[in-house]
């Protein structure tokens, strides 16, 4: 399967994901949906959240243009809050998984969903 249609079915398809995207640890692009795009000083903010998480914790978490504030954050998940919807980002071994999502979804129902993906990702060696 296309990195594309990770994002396109997996995702976005579930219709608790309003925008994905699935970029390489380096930051590379590798598939988002449409409208959706991160600048660089973004995704290496957030590839670099995985490390160090004390900046996004203190200045909130930016993400295409939006900023959420940061409710978890660790080597494998960070988790944004911003009005009614949020952010989930998820650390695989090769890639990094976000999916935002808005109401009516709630957070829980778009948490299982990007870690699914993660953890399929991560049982496939990705």
């Amino acid at each position: 399967m296309s990195w594309q249609a990770y994002v396109d079915n997996n995702l976005v398809g579930t219709q608790k994901i309003q925008k994905a995207a699935i970029h390489g640890h380096d930051g590379s692009l590798w598939a988002t949906s449409a409208g959706f795009s991160l600048s660089a000083p973004e995704i290496t903010a957030l590839v670099g959240a995985f490390k160090d998480a004390s900046g996004i914790r203190a200045n909130g978490l930016h993400l295409g243009g939006v900023k959420y504030f940061t409710l978890r954050a660790d080597d494998r998940s960070v988790y944004g809050k911003q009005g009614a919807g949020g952010v989930v980002c998820v650390k695989s071994k090769q890639a990094i998984l976000i999916g935002v999502y808005g109401d009516p979804t709630q957070p829980g129902e778009a948490t299982k969903v990007v870690e699914a993906l993660a953890d399929y990702l991560i049982s496939v060696g990705y």
